[in-house]
């Protein structure tokens, strides 16, 4: 009997899913910006099962990726925290740093959302967030005293990846973000 589920039609949650491990990949490396672009039409313009399959077949098959829905909450009073390496981003991350130093690191995160929610308060220390080349970070509603939000990280926005929504208030620190050094 021939194998016909390639030909089956492909449903919007199917090309969704399709999309979203590609821009998973693209976060890890295995696309480049450009890639990511050009399969993310042809996911959205997919009929077909096989078209969707062809796609994601160089792609290895992540089981590691459990969606982490649990808030992410880093807190310091004067020391220093961070979050770096291989880590999987929920939707909402806190930071909270009085008088010392917080450090979140989005490159080698995998992130399986499309936009994510730091509120960050940030008394007389320091918070530093890293995120790749292609990442949106929009400053929404963040307020400062006498400290500094510096956003060096306003390059164009690349569609399908992630958007860092920040929110917070600095009163004599800073907040910085930044791309990783080349």
């Amino acid at each position: 009997m021939t194998d016909l589920t390639g030909n089956l039609r492909a449903s919007d949650a199917d090309r969704e899913a399709v999309s979203e491990r590609l821009r998973v990949a693209a976060g890890d490396g295995r696309l480049s910006l450009e890639e990511l672009d050009e399969r993310l039409d042809r996911a959205y313009g997919a009929k077909t099962y096989a078209e969707l399959d062809v796609l994601i077949a160089d792609l290895p098959v992540v089981t590691h990726l459990a969606v982490a829905e649990e808030p992410l909450v880093l807190q310091t009073r004067s020391g220093n925290v961070q979050q770096v390496g291989p880590w999987i981003v929920p939707r909402h991350i806190t930071a909270d740093c009085a008088w010392g130093n917080i450090k979140i690191d989005f490159t080698q995160a995998s992130c399986p959302h499309r936009e994510v929610v730091l509120d960050a308060k940030c008394g007389a220390g320091n918070i530093v967030v890293i995120v790749p080349r292609g990442w949106t970070v929009r400053l929404e509603k963040v307020t400062s005293g006498m400290g500094n939000v510096v956003n060096k990280a306003n390059d164009a926005p690349v569609p399908g990846l992630p958007v860092l929504r920040v929110i917070g208030q600095v009163s004599m620190g800073t907040i910085k973000f930044k791309h990783p050094r080349r």
